[in-house]
């Protein structure tokens, strides 16, 4: 018998069990949350990811500042290169504090540096080396990150909560199953109870 909504099943069907019914809406409360609650729970989360990073990048921008420093050594032996690729290198460098004093010490440097050389180094409040604050696209690149990050493990969670009401409800049919050919099976086998 054909029913007037397309794609929509009879719900007065003896055949239909009440674990089909929980498992029927079960996908359909999974889908609208893998299409609403994953994408919201992954931009809440990135906004979140963004705020902190904004606010620690600005952070340290205040701590931090940027000084010349002119390449005098190098430090500890620099990796092999890898086709291609140039890593930073660490190179003794010093640079004159505000006061006139020289100073001293192992920054990383971009690769193919010479001696002579002038490069940026960035310190803190206390003079130490540092690494320089994070720029505009690694605060994105870390938004996007845990924005993909955070709908990736609502999503798990929603089909592992799926996959958990679907297991649930198999036990619950088989069980059904067993009851009823419990009572059955004596009349087909024609054995007593």
């Amino acid at each position: 018998m054909r029913t007037r909504i397309p794609g929509w099943r009879r719900r007065n069907n003896p055949l239909r069990r009440r674990s089909d019914v929980v498992e029927a809406w079960t996908v359909l409360v999974v889908a609208v949350l893998l299409l609403l609650a994953a994408p919201l729970a992954g931009a809440a989360a990135g906004w979140w990811a963004h705020e902190d990073a904004r606010a620690t990048a600005a952070a340290q921008r205040a701590d931090r500042h940027r000084v010349r420093a002119e390449v005098t050594g190098w430090g500890r032996t620099a990796p092999p290169p890898v086709q291609g690729v140039e890593r930073n290198q660490r190179a003794t460098v010093r640079w004159t504090d505000p006061d006139g004093s020289p100073r001293t010490g192992t920054a990383p440097v971009p690769a193919r540096t010479q001696r002579g050389d002038r490069v940026d180094v960035w310190l803190d409040s206390a003079g130490r080396i540092v690494s320089p604050p994070p720029s505009e696209a690694t605060i994105w690149q870390h938004t996007v990150t845990i924005g993909a990050c955070a709908t990736a493990g609502a999503a798990g969670l929603i089909l592992l909560g799926h996959a958990l009401v679907r297991h649930i409800a198999t036990a619950h049919r088989l069980a059904e199953w067993e009851r009823e050919w419990a009572r059955t099976e004596p009349q087909w086998s024609r054995r007593q109870a």
